[in-house]
């Protein structure tokens, strides 16, 4: 076995080993709810804008576009436009792809902002609720001439509205590429932790998740990210199209 094989055999033993480690479990949990009290994932940024991410998972994101580099991520949810941003940038050092991103909102500052960025060449917006029928038609017409597909889902986090999203953009992801859910950590907070907000424990992405997958064959948690990670806003939320 060659050197660099024994590194990744050793990093793959520690990933496993992690899934037992009950203190390293419980420092991620109470990591992630202190941090949720700070506003902690507010304070990053990706080549000037916002981004509203842990590192982690943006290392995490890296980490699946190199080696699925997908020639399409769909991205519901744009904010400031900071995870547009990156994944353009991805684009740009694979050499090519583009990004399509769906909001209800999208605010003209932001907007601006993104148009006037270097990375906005891989990129398209378009503006409106991510699940009703004229985006989610839009979508699919945008989407049929790429081979493979990447979603991420990432706008309103509510079990009704995430499994909508689930059932409309889940058909567009290719075999060995993946559909990320962010921010099912929400289940795992404690209840009322979300007090401005229309989600909370038992109505959130990982329990859209959970419905999803109990009827839904093509897609399986990649447990070995969320082990590997240790911190991030998507427990259960990295799933894999296995066929």
């Amino acid at each position: 076995m060659g050197k660099i094989q024994i590194f990744k055999e050793q990093c793959k033993k520690r990933i496993t080993e992690n899934r037992t480690n009950k203190l390293l479990k419980e420092a991620s949990e109470k990591f992630a709810e202190e941090t949720l009290k700070a506003g902690y994932s507010y304070n990053f940024s990706w080549m000037g804008r916002p981004i509203i991410q842990y590192p982690q998972d943006m290392v995490a994101m890296q980490e699946i576009i190199w080696d699925v580099k997908p020639d399409l991520i769909v991205e519901t949810g744009i904010a400031h436009g900071g995870s547009l941003i990156m994944y353009a940038s991805f684009m740009e050092m694979i050499g090519t792809g583009h990004i399509l991103g769906i909001d209800i909102d999208i605010r003209e500052h932001n907007r601006e902002e993104i148009e006037k960025h270097p990375m906005f060449k891989h990129i398209t917006m378009i503006q409106g609720s991510s699940i009703s029928d004229e985006i989610v038609s839009k979508v699919k017409d945008f989407a049929k001439d790429y081979k493979t597909v990447m979603v991420v889902l990432d706008s309103n986090h509510t079990h009704e509205h995430v499994l909508k999203e689930l059932e409309h953009y889940s058909p567009l992801v290719s075999k060995d590429s993946y559909c990320v859910v962010f921010d099912t950590v929400v289940e795992d907070m404690p209840e009322g932790s979300f007090p401005d907000r229309p989600w909370d424990k038992g109505d959130n992405p990982k329990t859209a998740v959970w419905e999803f997958l109990e009827s839904n064959e093509r897609f399986e948690i990649d447990k070995d990210i969320q082990n590997k990670l240790l911190i991030t806003v998507a427990p259960d939320g990295y799933l894999k199209c296995v066929r």
